[in-house]
């Protein structure tokens, strides 16, 4: 947030803060939502990497469009089952992407 509008806001009686201590998490609920906004934003970066659609990557990961689609948009959607297939196909790909140098 811009130190403009934090002072305004402040200003204007408004208590600014983290999403933490608005909610009291603890520490470990903390990381598990940071978690799982970066599994999120990891798998929209590598599908666009990819120029992967919704589709193309639900199919890799034996799901549905609308799961990716969720996922993307509402983190906290993903199951762990889900997390664990998209983390392991994400790195089964890396690992036999053919380099540069390779081509």
């Amino acid at each position: 947030m811009k130190v403009s509008k934090r002072k305004k806001l402040e200003a204007a009686g408004w208590k600014v803060g983290s999403a933490r201590e608005f909610l009291g998490l603890s520490a470990e609920e903390a990381a598990f939502v940071e978690l799982k906004l970066t599994l999120s934003a990891s798998l929209k970066e590598c599908r666009t990497s990819q120029g992967l659609s919704q589709s193309e990557l639900a199919k890799r990961l034996r799901s549905s469009q609308s799961r990716v689609q969720n996922g993307s948009q509402r983190p906290g959607s993903f199951s762990r089952s889900f997390d664990s297939r998209a983390l392991r196909r994400g790195r089964q790909k890396e690992r036999h992407r053919p380099s540069d140098r390779e081509e």
